[in-house]
């Protein structure tokens, strides 16, 4: 190395600087709700075509086996989604099969996350899109991530 070139510390991995994939799982459902609290047109049953995502962060990727450089398989996700979209919110009426008094998109998406917290490891957010133009993402302390 020549005199005038600075030598360039090496940086040590730290909690601060280490390597987090967040991935996406999406999903979609139909199903009506009415805000009983509203004032104004909401509290009337109406329906939507809802969207929504779960996101799931780890540190590490799976350094072997079929799951090798994956932090979660996408249909891990979908396996544990699949009864919540069948028995809970695709084509029902989110009032009465959530026990949710008042299902608004930010009441939903903590009912998806909850539901999902125990069973898929890493879950960080769960966003929900009431329309196109409205969105909510619900995670529980987990706010040092960026989601898009």
């Amino acid at each position: 190395m020549s005199s005038n070139q600075e030598e360039i510390p090496e940086i040590k991995k730290t909690e601060s600087n280490s390597e987090t994939w967040i991935i996406g799982k999406e999903f979609r459902f139909e199903a009506s709700h009415q805000l009983p609290n509203h004032d104004g047109k909401c509290a009337r049953l109406h329906g939507h075509s809802w969207r929504g995502v779960i996101y799931v962060s780890g540190n590490e990727l799976v350094n072997s086996g079929g799951k090798q450089g994956m932090i979660m398989d996408y249909g891990d996700i979908k396996k544990h989604l699949k009864p919540l979209l069948y028995d809970y919110l695709d084509h029902y009426h989110l009032n009465e099969t959530t026990g949710l008094v008042n299902p608004t998109s930010e009441a939903i998406a903590k009912w998806i996350y909850e539901q999902l917290e125990n069973k898929i490891p890493g879950l960080v957010a769960v966003r929900i899109d009431e329309t196109c133009t409205s969105k909510c993402i619900y995670s529980k302390g987990k706010s040092n991530f960026l989601i898009l």
